[in-house]
This record gives structure tokens, C-alpha cells and sequence, in this order.
């Protein structure tokens, strides 16, 4: 469920230089990103649901339900 986010964040920094300082709004959305999956995953977990990762399906419906 990250790859946009990483895929954003590596080009950031490759057409920055390496310069994080430059691309720190890239590593922010992947952050954000990755505590959001995370807690899907924590709350799956607790529920019992397997695999607590949502499929990629699933996680376009949890996405489109948001907003």
C-alpha cells in the first residue's frame, strides 16, 4: 500500500541530491501512510481477520470510503 508513497519519496531525492531537507513533505505522506496502514493492520489483528493486511481490492474500498 506504500509504493506510491516510497516511489514519490525516492524521486524526490534523486532529483534532489539526496537532500532530505528538500523532500521532507514526501517523507510526511509516507509516514502518514504507513501509521494508517499500520493500524489497519493492528486492528485486523485484534479482530481476528486474516491475512491482516487487506488485499489490494479491499484496500481500494477502505480508501473509497474515506473520501
Amino acid at each position: 500500500p506504500l509504493l506510491k508513497e516510497t516511489d514519490a519519496t525516492t524521486k524526490c531525492m534523486d532529483d534532489n541530491n539526496y537532500n532530505k531537507n528538500m523532500c521532507t513533505d514526501y517523507f510526511l505522506k509516507y509516514k502518514n501512510c504507513r501509521k494508517f496502514w499500520h493500524g489497519i493492520m493492528m486492528q485486523r489483528k485484534r479482530n481476528g481477520v486474516k491475512p491482516e493486511m487487506p488485499s489490494a481490492e479491499e484496500r481500494k474500498k477502505i480508501l473509497e470510503s474515506m473520501g
